[in-house]
């Protein structure tokens, strides 16, 4: 399973951005798709995801302002990002939890991020 994030750049503050994120490999169905962004020197951090099925779940630091979307068939998602602040600067990774076996449990796979760097 391998997961592609692209669409990072560098952005003035207000300023969007959308990244997008497609799973390929031998996968049947994917149960949750998210992302998480890491800045230097600190802790990957959950932003969006949207578990099938459902809707969309947002850490309250993007909440209105980033707008997460999944398209099953393509085994994709965006992540629309607007009113885009300097703290918004990070990497952004692209998830994916894929069932396995064993009922219930998934595995996770991560993409290379992709670089959003918002100037003041």
């Amino acid at each position: 399973v391998q997961l592609q994030a692209s669409g990072g750049g560098l952005v003035q503050a207000g300023g969007s951005l959308r990244l997008f994120c497609e799973a390929s490999g031998n996968i049947d169905n994917i149960n949750v798709m998210g992302w998480y962004r890491q800045d230097a020197g600190k802790q990957r951090e959950f932003i969006a995801e949207i578990e099938d099925g459902k809707g969309a779940r947002y850490a309250g630091s993007v909440k209105g302002r980033f707008s997460m979307s999944r398209d099953n068939a393509r085994k994709s998602t965006y992540l629309q990002m607007n009113s885009l602040k300097p703290e918004d600067t990070a990497v952004y990774y692209c998830q994916a939890q894929i069932p396995t076996t064993i009922a219930g449990l998934n595995r996770a796979y991560w993409g290379l991020g992709t670089l959003v760097t918002v100037s003041s």
